[in-house]
C-alpha cells in the first residue's frame, strides 16, 4: 500500500476495517486474549499495520509470552510510537502505528529477550505478509 492509499479519515478508516478492526485500531480496544489470529502464528515473514499496511516487526522478534497476544521483543526501526497512557488505572505504554496513528497494543519492560520488551500486539491490527 503506498501512502495515497493510506486512509485519511475516519470514514474511510470505517470502510477499510471490519467493526472489530476498526473498534480496536481506531477506538483503542483489545481483542479477547487467545483469540486472535496470530497468537500461536510460526511462519516466517513481515507483520503489518492491517489499517495502512506499515512493516511493522519482522517474525523473527516475534515469542510466545503466554499472555493470550502475538508478542514481540522489538519493532523495525522508526515503525511504531510509545504514548503514555494511565487508563484503566494503570501506567503503561500504548504502542501505535508511525505511519497513521493507529493503537496496535502495549509494550511492556519484562520480555524474556536481551531487549527486554514485550510488545504485546492485537492480532486484528496485523497482516503477516509472508512473501
Amino acid at each position: 500500500m503506498n501512502s495515497d492509499q493510506i486512509p485519511k479519515t475516519e470514514d474511510e478508516f470505517k470502510a477499510k476495517l471490519t467493526p472489530e478492526e476498526y473498534k480496536v485500531l481506531r477506538e483503542k480496544g483489545t481483542e479477547m486474549p487467545f483469540s486472535g489470529t496470530y497468537v500461536h502464528e510460526t511462519k516466517t515473514g513481515m507483520y503489518l499495520c492491517k489499517a495502512c499496511g506499515n512493516p511493522l516487526f519482522s517474525s523473527d522478534a516475534k515469542f510466545d509470552s503466554g499472555t493470550g497476544w502475538p508478542s514481540f521483543d522489538q519493532a523495525l526501526p522508526g515503525a511504531v510510537r510509545e504514548i503514555p497512557d494511565t487508563t484503566m488505572g494503570m501506567v503503561r505504554t500504548e504502542i501505535v502505528c508511525a505511519r497513521c496513528g493507529s493503537h496496535l497494543g502495549h509494550v511492556f519492560n519484562d520480555g524474556p529477550t536481551e531487549t527486554g520488551k514485550r510488545y504485546c500486539m492485537n492480532s486484528v491490527c496485523l497482516d503477516l505478509n509472508t512473501q
